[in-house]
């Protein structure tokens, strides 16, 4: 639903199957990364770390989908270095909200 919410709106976007495919895609110019918190192999935490450690990516926005709510959860996505935060479900709408702000 993401990707296809996106490429609708005319952005391009790059998928990935878990977060160790999403570092190895990180290449050319970025504009942001929305990832999910829980993946296999690395999930959204270690993904954001991953990215931070890279100069080229240290400031990009990273908008995080997930099922948690706690504020805990939030506190640690915050702290490796999310820039924002969607708990699903979410609309369509609420999505293209968040990426619109977080672009501006």
């Amino acid at each position: 639903m993401v990707a296809f919410t996106l490429k609708k709106e005319g952005y391009d976007v790059i998928e990935a199957c878990d977060g160790k495919d999403a570092l190895s895609k990180l290449t050319g110019t970025i504009d942001m990364v929305i990832t999910d918190l829980n993946m296999p192999n690395l999930d959204g935490i270690g993904l954001i770390k991953g990215i931070r450690a890279q100069a080229a990516y240290k400031f990009i926005p990273v908008v995080m989908l997930t099922t948690e709510s706690q504020a805990g959860k939030k506190a640690e996505g915050k702290s490796a270095g999310a820039t924002g935060w969607i708990v699903k479900p979410f609309t369509p709408d609420q999505l293209l909200a968040v990426v619109k702000k977080v672009l501006r």
